[in-house]
């Protein structure tokens, strides 16, 4: 097989040249059972002989054998190692224009070329920019009327529009219309084909939401067509289409002009029925969705109170019996963003028992680091937000201490930074009711290797410090500090090149002599 392999890519060379039909024919076929037989090693050996550069030529509309090539174009792409050789081989232009052919066998085989060669591929995709393939493939989708060949090209789209600009040439050629048509086709049917048909669309166009410009451009400032029929699929009936849209809305607030625009225009109230339609075994792909787009849209200043008025803490809470990570992910983010700087939605979620408990709980998710963190963030949200000494009761209550303490370490310093804050205002308001938990958690301990340790960034000794000084009020606290040799820590840092933390050093260091 080798050798007879290696003789027809040299006889394929010649008669590549001058075309001569019929061993034309044979080689290719001696090709693609090479091909069928071993992929990788053939692929391997085409590449070396350099005849990928000769396709391009035999993918003329003229040439007889242009489907046979662009098979074994397709069958090589499947390896990654050749998708770029492809492309510099000068192959996308000429399958391209082949997208025009009446030929259901080129067409398919030119489809699974396209779609191979740019499937995964950052630098082919790149190339296929500079071409005019998005403009092709959306006059082609036009035409096309059967499913089989739609859903071919569907194929080679979705790898493409993963590429900004080609987000953006997909939009300009007028693919989104195309979608908006299928859904309006597609949405009531129950026919399998159909029920493919609507969920590639409307996936594709969520794809297409994720670019910025083209995001931008279908938004066109809230008064668009196409934001208008996306926010329509909200309350539908399909949940193919309930998900689209939320994800839709997501991808739409992903900047405060829009997220303002939308709040102010009823959004919120949509995105709520949506949840309350899928709280008692709701589809959790839909909950995911919705809860994301809350969460964005909570992310400007100005929509808070107003998100907060219209209940979207009560419409979120109903979902804290859920046991779905992407769902618990979500909501304690999207609580996370309307506290923000909101002392009074703060304090009435920290006093929230049932919410706490659940937080304390999930801050043990060890499986799951995504709901684990963003719990600890709660939590320290909560206290720094409502600086209220109820709300450290029911968490010192609860069990939460430990997991701020423990929060202090995190590899993240923002993280860290938020711990150490929410810890200093427990010592300043409630130290009488937190001192135990914080003795048994270590948190001395903690604060010396925190100052001791020269990787730790500047506002983390600084906040540490200053939760020395709170921590002095607790006798047994007081004690540990003692203990502990804080005084040779601290004093090293006064000489800190940061101001802020070389001036509490000093106080710091004061204030150790003055309680020693």
């Amino acid at each position: 097989m080798a050798d007879n392999l290696s003789d027809t890519l040299k006889k394929l060379k010649i008669t590549a040249v001058d075309k001569t039909e019929d061993s034309l024919e044979g080689c290719l076929d001696c090709l693609l059972q090479a091909l069928a037989q071993n992929n990788t090693e053939t692929s391997e050996k085409i590449q070396a002989s350099g005849i990928l550069q000769l396709f391009a030529s035999l993918l003329t509309p003229q040439s007889s054998c242009k489907a046979k090539v662009a098979n074994i174009i397709a069958e090589v792409a499947k390896n990654e190692f050749m998708r770029i050789p492809c492309v510099d081989a000068g192959l996308i232009s000429p399958l391209v224009q082949l997208l025009n052919s009446k030929d259901q066998e080129v067409l398919l085989q030119t489809g699974r070329a396209l779609g191979n060669i740019c499937y995964d591929s950052q630098s082919s995709k790149e190339q296929f920019a500079s071409t005019n393939i998005a403009e092709e493939l959306v006059k082609l989708f036009k035409k096309q009327i059967e499913h089989d060949k739609r859903e071919m090209i569907f194929e080679v789209l979705a790898p493409l529009a993963e590429n900004d600009a080609i987000k953006l040439q997909l939009v300009e050629a007028g693919l989104v219309e195309c979608l908006l048509e299928i859904v309006q086709q597609k949405v009531d049917s129950d026919k399998e084909d159909d029920i493919t048909e609507l969920k590639t669309g409307s996936d594709l166009m969520v794809l297409l939401l994720l670019g910025d410009e083209s995001m931008q451009k279908l938004f066109e400032g809230g008064k668009g067509s196409v934001f208008q029929r996306v926010l329509s699929w909200i309350p539908s009936n399909n949940h193919q289409l309930q998900l689209a849209g939320a994800l839709a809305i997501a991808n739409f607030a992903r900047n405060d002009g829009n997220c303002i625009h939308m709040v102010d225009n009823g959004i919120v109230e949509k995105l709520m029925d949506l949840l309350d339609r899928h709280v008692e075994d709701g589809n959790v792909t839909v909950q995911h969705a919705a809860l994301s787009a809350l969460r964005n849209l909570a992310i400007p200043v100005i929509n808070k109170a107003k998100m907060l008025s219209a209940g979207v803490t009560e419409a979120v809470l109903k979902f804290l019996k859920s046991e779905m990570p992407p769902v618990q992910f979500k909501l304690l983010g999207t609580l996370r963003m309307l506290i923000d700087a909101q002392a009074e939605a703060a304090e009435q979620l920290g006093k929230n028992v049932k919410l706490v408990e659940r937080l304390v709980e999930w801050c043990e998710a060890k499986d799951h680091a995504g709901v684990m963190g963003e719990s600890n963030r709660l939590l320290s949200a909560l206290i720094r937000h409502s600086k209220s000494k109820d709300v450290i009761k029911t968490i010192v209550q609860s069990g939460g201490i430990k997991h701020l303490v423990t929060m202090a370490t995190s590899e993240h310093v923002i993280m860290q930074n938020e711990a150490l804050v929410a810890l200093a205002l427990i010592a300043a308001l409630e130290l009488g009711t937190a001192e135990k938990d914080l003795e048994s958690a270590k948190l001395v301990q903690i604060l010396h290797r925190l100052l001791a340790d020269e990787r730790s960034a500047p506002e983390i000794k600084y906040n540490s410090m200053v939760l020395i000084c709170a921590l002095m009020g607790s006798e047994c606290l007081h004690k540990e500090v003692q203990d502990l040799a804080f005084l040779d820590v601290v004093s090293k840092l006064r000489s800190h090149e940061n101001k802020s933390v070389a001036q509490q050093a000093s106080l710091t260091e004061q204030r150790l002599t003055v309680e020693s």
